[in-house]
């Protein structure tokens, strides 16, 4: 089978099983060539178990107007927020803090982002993770 070939690849963010294709998402792939509906009935039903938590995705489009996704693991800053259980991250991260997580909720972080972080060892994609969490105005127990 000859390789298709591609005219398009873009990322958008979406909740997960609980897409629309109202703006943002409907127009983004309406411009890249990929049906709105097709997309958001197979998109919803991939990622179902991920009850609305806004995740990545890659999309690449081919000339023949078919298209592949890849789903990513949701952001770091929603992970953190989830752990924390805050609503969002401080508009002044260095003087109001709040929230805490301990060491091993950076390490289930990092766990479940895996391979999308740029660290090449566990204690260095920590550290991303940290960094993340002390400009949303996190405190880290434990490092």
């Amino acid at each position: 089978m000859a390789k298709k070939e591609i005219t398009s690849v873009f990322k958008i963010q979406a909740p997960g099983g609980a897409a629309t294709p109202a703006p943002p998402i409907g127009p983004a792939l309406g411009q890249n060539g990929v049906n709105p509906g097709q997309f958001i009935q197979q998109f919803n039903e991939r990622t179902r178990s991920l009850n609305g938590k806004m995740v990545g995705c890659v999309i690449t489009v081919y000339k023949d107007r078919t298209f592949e996704f890849e789903v990513k693991a949701p952001p770091v800053a929603v992970m953190i927020k989830d752990a924390a259980g805050v609503e969002k991250g401080s508009g002044v991260p260095h003087k109001e803090k709040v929230g805490s997580l301990t060491l091993d909720q950076v390490k289930a972080i990092v766990a479940e982002k895996g391979k999308e972080l740029a660290g090449h060892t566990e204690e260095a994609n920590c550290r991303i993770v940290a960094g993340t969490a002390r400009s949303m105005g996190i405190t880290i127990e434990g490092m």
